[in-house]
């Protein structure tokens, strides 16, 4: 592998140690760049890896948030509680 596709593509774990919006950020300009550079293979395989990469990290805390909303229960004066897994299913 050449030394600009090793450039390219952040260990996957700096991928999921981003914060979601930035690594939400590096995912438009990764699309925006394979959309509108002259890329040579070797690069837009990189850019194509580390975006797939990118996407799930941002798919999983998208869904871990979703989860977190759902759990939420408004008690009647108002107040919210996180549901338990029991509570959640009855």
């Amino acid at each position: 592998m050449s030394k600009a596709v090793k450039d390219a593509a952040p260990a996957t774990e700096d991928c999921v140690n981003l914060p979601f919006e930035e690594a939400l950020k590096r995912l438009e300009g990764i699309v925006d760049a394979m959309e509108n550079d002259d890329l040579p293979l070797e690069m837009l395989l990189a850019k194509y890896e580390e975006g797939t990469r990118l996407a799930q990290s941002c798919q999983a805390r998208l869904s871990e948030a979703e989860l977190k909303v759902q759990q939420l229960e408004r008690k009647a004066s108002g107040q919210l509680t996180v549901k338990t897994p029991a509570a959640a299913e009855a």
